[in-house]
């Protein structure tokens, strides 16, 4: 979860296109105009792992919604993707370098600062822009023109809070002292709160001892704990809760991300609650089985992230569907717009354009001698949409 709150990026050569072009009509009539769209995305840096999911959930996308011709109404899809290595900064001159170009359509980033710049430059200029895993609350209704297609933190606190009754209990928040430690707090408190909860929280400032904050933890009496932590201390933070015995004080729930990190919380793992964005085979739909079907026929995995990619595609290919080239049709093409994504039924809510989606709630299990996530519950969608921005 942590992981997702951060990314950047740097400009990259062309990558090849999304399938071809449909061919000009019989009678020497021109085929349409390509549409050109650019994709901003962690192709190296700390997030390159999830920039390739997203990138690959893309490549299926495309293709799905277009029949596997990459082009809508015979107008090819051009993609150009962009490096997201970490750098703000380099992410908004890669976008002003395409906007410049005349590109309508700009999509893409893990990292929650970076996606609030581009939302920037899309209001600016009036162009389409579909942040990618990005999960920062505050693109949610910034303006007309910024649209999302992952989850946002506020359905994972919402998810959190559907593993007990939260109406009157103590929801105590166990996090880094950051920015983004105090955000989650901040995010429980607008969801959990709302519904009834008293919610505290024990963050720990960078270098300290854990000991004496898991203690105080405990001492708190919490009735569930939520856990929001980043980082390379991830691990012993997990080893000091279950040593000082948290496990035994109050159910603790917190996010699952990607595969790479199953086998990360060591002597704790079957105590923890998971809610969940996405794993493979976690909706068992029929879009999702082609989508993996795609991804494993490039020689790659499905992973978290891998449906954003998949719904940035679908969502890209609609606007283009309905509204051509003009960025304010395509935001109306968008609004509203109701489909069968990899994860079932999914909506752009058209006053804010939160995506309303399913949550899960997982637990891992040993199979094989390896860790692996296993379906506790579908959480609905309109269970733990976002409170909705006017």
């Amino acid at each position: 979860m942590a992981a997702v709150m951060a990314t950047g990026l740097a400009l990259s050569a062309c990558a090849p296109t999304a399938g071809s072009a449909a061919p000009a009509e019989s009678g020497g009539t021109k085929a349409a105009e390509p549409v050109n769209v650019g994709i901003i995305y962690s192709k190296t840096g700390p997030l390159a792992a999830y920039g390739a999911t997203y990138y690959e959930g893309l490549q299926a996308g495309i293709d799905h919604a277009t029949g596997g011709t990459g082009a809508v109404n015979g107008a090819k899809i051009n993609l150009t993707y962009a490096d997201d290595g970490g750098d703000p900064d380099k992410a908004v001159t890669a976008a002003k370098d395409l906007i410049g170009k005349g590109y309508k359509i700009i999509g893409g980033t893990v990292v929650s600062g970076i996606a609030l710049k581009l939302s920037e430059q899309a209001a600016q200029n009036k162009v389409l822009y579909i942040s990618g895993p990005a999960a920062t609350d505050a693109i949610q209704g910034i303006n007309k023109y910024t649209f999302r297609s992952g989850r946002q933190s506020l359905q994972d606190v919402a998810t959190a809070g559907s593993f007990i009754d939260t109406k009157g209990k103590k929801v105590v928040v166990f996090a880094q002292d950051n920015a983004f430690g105090q955000g989650n707090v901040a995010a429980v408190k607008a969801v959990l709160g709302a519904k009834g909860a008293t919610v505290e929280s024990v963050l720990v400032p960078d270098g300290q001892e854990l000991t004496p904050f898991a203690r105080q933890l405990i001492d708190a009496k919490p009735d569930m704990v939520f856990v929001a932590w980043a980082g390379a201390t991830s691990g012993t933070m997990w080893q000091t809760l279950s040593q000082q015995g948290a496990f035994d004080a109050a159910p603790i729930v917190t996010g699952l991300g990607d595969a790479a990190t199953f086998g990360a919380y060591g002597e704790a793992t079957a105590k923890i609650s998971f809610l969940n964005h996405y794993f493979p085979g976690a909706s068992g739909t029929e879009v999702e089985k082609k989508m993996i079907a795609s991804v494993e026929k490039a020689g790659k995995k499905a992973d978290l992230f891998t449906p954003d990619g998949f719904v940035a595609g679908q969502m890209i290919v609609q606007a283009i569907k309905e509204g051509g080239s003009d960025a304010d049709a395509m935001v109306k093409a968008l609004e509203g717009f109701s489909f069968d994504g990899p994860k079932g039924k999914e909506t752009v809510r058209a006053s804010d354009h939160a995506l309303v989606q399913d949550m899960y709630q997982v637990k891992l299990v040993q199979t094989g001698g390896t860790w692996a996530p296993e379906l506790i519950k579908v959480v609905p969608g309109d269970t733990v949409a976002p409170p909705e921005k006017k």
